[in-house]
């Protein structure tokens, strides 16, 4: 399958340029470890079968020597092995050159305790989403977010799409392997995913057994209040009015912020025009 390029492929090499090493992170399967395998010289993947045991023992006895290879190195799914982070951190103190180490994760570990430091001026981090319409090639992109601010009253830009079409990529989302595929394909790949969110990832992340039902229900109040600022109770509520069972706060609380730590949900952060100008474009 072809590589189609990222927003992220440009801000991973300018991090590289500035940083010991880069952590990518962002949801299963939006494309995290394709886009560092363009750049990378080698790969270690940390759940490969049949060496996930032996990974984990050696990050443990001698974690040097998982971080052999040719740079810039990558480690797919980090996590894994949280005392990684120490020693790609020392290696990146330790050496003259810069963009040695890619980390890529799809959850945060669940046990910070076991990394000392925090990386900060070693390692950078990217945060990375679904395609957008651009990156699929399903939007022309002419309109652009730079131009608004520096030729505002040049922007133009004609949307050929039509309503059933933006429907259908909305609801397929820019999963990249979706792209390209038959809409009722492609459409399955979505809910397979939520699927699999709700019965094995969010208690994975943990260790925490969470009942896929609720964790369903919870889905479902929470994308009829998206864009708002409801309240864990005012989501409770909602549960209660419109599914069987019901959830309290505190069980709210830590479903949400599982989701969370597998990049499923996302707080949208305040925008400011002028400070993302600067700092995105």
């Amino acid at each position: 399958m072809e590589y189609k390029p990222r927003i992220a492929d440009a801000i991973l090499q300018r991090k590289l340029s500035g940083k010991g090493a880069v952590l990518i992170e962002g949801a299963k399967w939006c494309g995290k470890t394709t886009t560092a395998e363009q750049i990378a010289k080698s790969v270690l993947y940390m759940s490969e079968p049949g060496k996930l045991e032996q990974n984990k023992i050696l990050a443990n006895i001698n974690p040097s020597l998982l971080l052999k290879g040719e740079y810039p190195r990558l480690i797919d799914e980090w996590q894994i092995a949280p005392e990684l982070w120490d020693s790609i951190r020392f290696e990146a103190d330790h050496s003259s050159s810069l963009g040695l180490f890619i980390l890529t994760g799809s959850s945060v570990p669940p046990d910070m305790s076991r990394i000392l430091h925090t990386g900060t001026g070693r390692i950078g981090r990217l945060r990375m989403r679904t395609m957008s319409l651009w990156e699929s090639g399903e939007s022309t992109g002419e309109v652009s977010l730079a131009e608004l601010f520096s030729s505002p009253s040049k922007i133009e830009g004609r949307n050929k799409l039509n309503l059933d079409e933006i429907a259908f990529l909305t609801c397929r989302g820019g999963w990249p392997l979706a792209i390209g595929m038959d809409k009722e394909i492609a459409l399955d790949q979505a809910f397979d995913y939520i699927e699999a969110v709700e019965r094995r990832d969010v208690s994975k992340v943990d260790g925490v057994e969470r009942n896929p039902a609720r964790v369903h229900r919870l889905l479902r109040s929470y994308a009829r209040h998206q864009g708002t600022q409801a309240p864990y109770s005012t989501m409770r509520d909602d549960i209660a009015s419109n599914e069987a069972d019901t959830l309290d706060n505190d069980t709210i609380a830590s479903y949400i912020n599982a989701l969370k730590d597998i990049f499923v949900i996302e707080d949208t952060q305040a925008w400011n025009p002028i400070k993302h100008f600067w700092t995105d474009i």
